[in-house]
């Protein structure tokens, strides 16, 4: 290699330093999220940047890195009087991305399983891809979804009320804005009465009244008269 190109490879190697020491990445170095629409749901983000792959500069093998925007979705888990339970595991899944993140398969999203501690409470460490300043995942979380093994196996275990609901990641760091919506929830109540709490608090904690399972029936029947039933 000739002087001249020595000189140009220090000057390309100059420069791209010069443009990542303008980033400023991982926490406490700049706020990434200024509109949070995530309701506490979604603490501690920051974005980093990791090695994705390398590109060819001359002829010289540079390492090419990718942002990615990284945190914790926390929730807390209760059993039905509202008293917290700890070790159960909480899982989300990526099911989609919109736009061009479909097509970076080595820039996939990442969630790592959170699990209940001795306040009811789980964090679910994510790494998401940035591309073109954006994220948009769609994904669901799998609340305990091997209780029936442990069942099995232990003989007993924490049968989730809701086992799965669906969520939608947004991030736009252009604007800093952060959104994390999820899916219909299922509401737990208890019955209760002016002169008292009810003999059964959770009717339809073993299962619902005799005039709601035939009903059901009905339901069930009507839409199996439509061959529905199956599906």
């Amino acid at each position: 290699m000739n002087s001249r190109s020595t000189v140009l490879l220090a000057a390309l190697c100059a420069a791209a330093l010069a443009g990542c020491s303008n980033l400023s990445l991982g926490p406490g170095k700049k706020k990434v999220v200024l509109l949070d629409f995530a309701e506490g749901r979604v603490v501690d983000v920051h974005v980093t940047d990791r090695l994705t792959g390398s590109k060819e500069m001359l002829f010289v093998s540079m390492p090419q890195k990718s942002l990615f925007l990284e945190g914790y979705i926390q929730g807390i888990v209760t059993d039905y009087e509202d008293n917290p339970i700890q070790g159960v595991v909480v899982r989300a899944v990526a099911e989609g991305e919109s736009g061009e993140q479909a097509g970076a398969a080595f820039q996939s999203a990442y969630f790592d399983p959170g699990v209940s501690d001795t306040n009811g409470t789980y964090r679910i460490r994510f790494s998401l891809p940035i591309i073109n300043r954006n994220i948009d995942i769609k994904g669901k979380f799998l609340y305990n979804p091997g209780w029936e093994q442990e069942k099995v196996n232990l003989g007993k275990a924490y049968e989730p009320q809701l086992k799965q609901s669906p969520f939608r990641f947004l991030f736009d760091e252009k604007r800093g804005m952060l959104i994390f919506s999820e899916g219909v929830r299922k509401l737990v109540v208890r019955s209760v009465r002016s002169d008292g709490p009810a003999k059964n608090p959770l009717p339809n904690a073993k299962g619902p009244p005799p005039e709601e399972k035939k009903a059901e029936q009905k339901e069930d029947d009507l839409f199996k008269s439509f061959g529905l039933g199956n599906q």
